[in-house]
């Protein structure tokens, strides 16, 4: 550690802690005896000749820059009033917005800590570092040094340009990831022992960095909670931004773009983006292949054998879907819509009508919206993360661990949601932003499991519950029976694996009346029923 007096003529403060990174030295705070460092420039604004550009370098800076506070955050519009509810999102205006924190118990070069890097979920179009419930202290007292960060949201970070390349906000991405190798030892971290951690967006971004070749040896284990490796069809991306011109009255272009407020570019985005929900299949902002930074598929990549010798820890949610569908009021929709909603999922998973039949056996007496609910998280989500574990069961690869959260939010109707374990994961589970998904009294026992999981694998690379392989252990938190059960989804994603190797259904036609839905396809009135405006699935 470098004190203020090391690094400028301006009096040492004694009471904070001081350290130089690659392009100046930055003040923190001590809260609690953990050393706090807010909102430090790991790339220079991207506006103006940087927007929709990669990142560059900040300028250095001389002196000592104050890191009390969270930085900038990146232009987002705002959760709807129905989500704001459950889930928190702040804004801290300013340009500077791609910073990012660090907790650390030992800010000294010495110590030589295990680092986590937190990639934050929002569909790539919400959220920020600063939301309360990632605060980094319970990592930091038990002995890792957490950074979290921003990067583009939207259409600023992942809008397709016939003249500006894709991905940018990838691209932040990795920039930050370059930072904490360069920086993170002055903070106390050991940058050859790197975990990368995020949920839903954040592991989809985590599932691309795995699997692109830019990004070896920035990381060394990685979490994935409730996002699966992925790539988004070029022509959706293309088809949002066309929208989104049409309404702005510009060309789909980024120097057109650029020359767009991005508080009205914002506002325009939530306009045309309304049912860019993944639940519907409709086009929205994504990671693409590009054939740079991510050169292939990322799932299939990682299938084929990339980042074999990264340990995994992965893992999802019992009910993920309860927040896609409760704040929207889509619940009621669905189940009101019975068998012709079960023909919308068929539409939406590409999948036969045996799909639907194996899911009513796995599940008797389930209402439609808990049928399409979890057949779209299998579809979506659970089958890729199975089909990865499975994968990394030969001598040559590294290991992985499989989870489910099974806990249940005391609020109504949320279940064991998307995006619940994450108060439990940083054992925040008390503050109120925390409580706004989790309500009153979450289990403290519950968070403090969970949070030391992770804690164990960043630290050793085995969080406590045995390897996945051929028996699928997974370790269940906050469910009724043994914390370690074997092959509890086995029955529905055999389902999948049988249709991934069929053709993929012929749509019946569009007067096919509801008799004959689980026949043969769904007509496509069972479709154009399902898409009302609803939430987005990369929390």
């Amino acid at each position: 550690m470098e004190r203020a007096d090391e690094a400028s003529t301006e009096p040492a403060d004694t009471a904070d802690p001081v350290v130089r990174t690659p392009f100046g030295a930055v003040r923190g705070r001590y809260e609690r005896g953990i050393a706090v460092f807010r909102g430090i420039p790991f790339a220079a604004p991207p506006f103006g000749p940087h927007r929709f550009r990669p990142p560059v370098p900040p300028e250095p800076w001389g002196g000592v820059r104050d890191a009390g506070a969270f930085g900038p955050t990146p232009p987002k519009p705002p959760y709807s009033e129905a989500f704001a509810r459950y889930l928190s999102d702040p804004v801290v205006a300013g340009d500077d917005c791609l910073n990012l924190n660090v907790w650390t118990p030992a800010p000294d070069p010495g110590a030589r800590l295990p680092v986590m890097v937190w990639i934050h979920g929002g569909a790539l179009t919400r959220g920020s570092s600063a939301v309360p419930v990632y605060d980094g202290s319970s990592f930091a007292r038990d002995g890792i040094v957490l950074v979290s960060f921003n990067y583009r949201l939207g259409v600023e970070g992942y809008g397709l340009f016939p003249d500006a390349p894709p991905n940018p906000g990838l691209r932040d991405q990795l920039a930050a990831l370059e930072w904490v190798h360069d920086a993170v030892a002055a903070f106390g971290g050991d940058p050859d022992r790197v975990t990368v951690f995020g949920e839903s967006a954040g592991a989809i971004s985590i599932g691309a960095l795995l699997a692109s070749p830019r990004a070896r040896g920035l990381f060394h284990r990685a979490v994935l909670q409730s996002g699966p490796p992925e790539s988004m069809e070029r022509d959706k991306v293309r088809r949002l931004v066309r929208r989104m011109a049409t309404r702005l009255k510009v060309p789909a272009t980024a120097a057109a773009f650029a020359e767009v407020d991005r508080t009205l570019l914002a506002e325009t985005q939530a306009e045309v983006g309304r049912r860019a929900a993944p639940i519907l299949g409709g086009p929205a902002f994504g990671i693409v292949v590009d054939g740079d930074l991510v050169p292939h598929d990322p799932l299939q990549a990682l299938l084929d054998g990339a980042a074999r010798d990264v340990p995994l820890l992965l893992g999802w949610t019992s009910e993920e879907h309860r927040l896609w569908l409760v704040p929207a009021g889509l619940t009621e929709h669905i189940d009101r819509l019975g068998t012709v909603a079960l023909a919308g999922a068929m539409a939406r998973c590409h999948c036969g009508p045996e799909v639907p039949r194996g899911y009513r056996t796995a599940h008797p007496g389930a209402p439609a919206s808990e049928l399409v609910g979890q057949m779209v998280t299998d579809h979506l989500l659970r089958y890729p993360l199975h089909r990865l574990a499975g994968s990394r069961t030969g001598g040559d690869r590294a290991a992985s661990y499989v989870y489910e959260f099974a806990w249940r939010s005391r609020l109504p109707g949320l279940g064991a949601c998307h995006a619940l374990e994450l108060g439990f994961v940083f054992d925040s589970a008390e503050v109120p932003e925390s409580a706004k998904l989790a309500g009153p009294d979450a289990p403290r026992e519950l968070a403090r499991e969970m949070h030391t999981a992770w804690v164990r694998f960043a630290r050793d690379g085995d969080p406590g519950w045995p390897v996945w392989d051929d028996t699928h252990p997974v370790r269940v938190f906050g469910g009724e029976g043994d914390p370690v059960v074997y092959g509890p989804r086995d029955a529905e994603m055999a389902l999948w694996e049988a249709a991934s190797t069929r053709p993929e259904p012929v749509p019946a036609s569009p007067g096919a009346g509801t008799g004959a839905l689980l026949r043969g396809g769904p007509p496509l009135s069972a479709v154009r029923r399902l898409r009302r405006p609803g939430p987005t699935f990369r929390q």
